[in-house]
């Protein structure tokens, strides 16, 4: 296994990215060597007894604060199965001085608390009885997604040297409800 240094962006393992086989692969790739990193958080539900259908649009809402001017804030959503195996269904992304406008961005303000909503896109899947569903945050998924340097400069003409490691938080609890929008469907 890799052993990705956090300076490092959290690397992309499959999904809708299409990389060179030595570097990765498309699709449904299992996350366990990513979900070791220390700047992703994972919160998996206990093991389910009945299978729980998931079709349609998949949205993340998020209680954050960081250190720095801008931050990407990360979703995935992941089927546990019982041997353990963590396989990526979808995926999603804000950067979040686009958080209420692509037309007008608005720089963070650090330290302050902001709710956000990332698009995981859509899946359709059959969480079966013995798995658990498994949610992934983080501040990257590269290169699904480009770098960002964090200062609230353009990104397209900085250089490493100019960015600034984000210490970024996620709330949660009574007064922040972050939360997993799953669109179940009962049948």
């Amino acid at each position: 296994m890799r052993n990705w240094p956090v300076r490092c962006p959290a690397p992309s393992a499959g999904g809708r990215l299409w990389l060179p086989a030595a570097l990765n692969t498309v699709g449904p790739v299992d996350q366990r060597e990513v979900e070791m990193r220390e700047d992703v958080l994972c919160y998996t539900t206990p093991v389910l007894d009945e299978p729980i259908e998931v079709t349609g649009h998949v949205s993340l809402v998020l209680h954050i604060a960081s250190s720095a001017l801008d931050a990407d804030f990360t979703g995935k959503l992941v089927d546990v199965f019982p041997d353990g195996r963590a396989i990526y269904l979808t995926d999603g992304m804000l950067r979040a001085r686009y958080r209420n406008s692509l037309a007008e961005p608005e720089l963070l303000e650090p330290g302050e608390v902001y709710e956000i909503t990332l698009d995981l896109s859509v899946t359709s899947n059959v969480f079966l009885p013995g798995h658990r569903i498994r949610l992934e945050v983080s501040s990257s998924n590269y290169p699904r997604f480009d770098r960002n340097t964090n200062t609230g400069g353009d990104i397209n003409t900085e250089t490493l040297d100019q960015a600034v490691v984000a210490v970024n938080r996620v709330l949660h609890g009574p007064e922040h409800l972050s939360r997993l929008v799953l669109p179940v469907i009962r049948r």
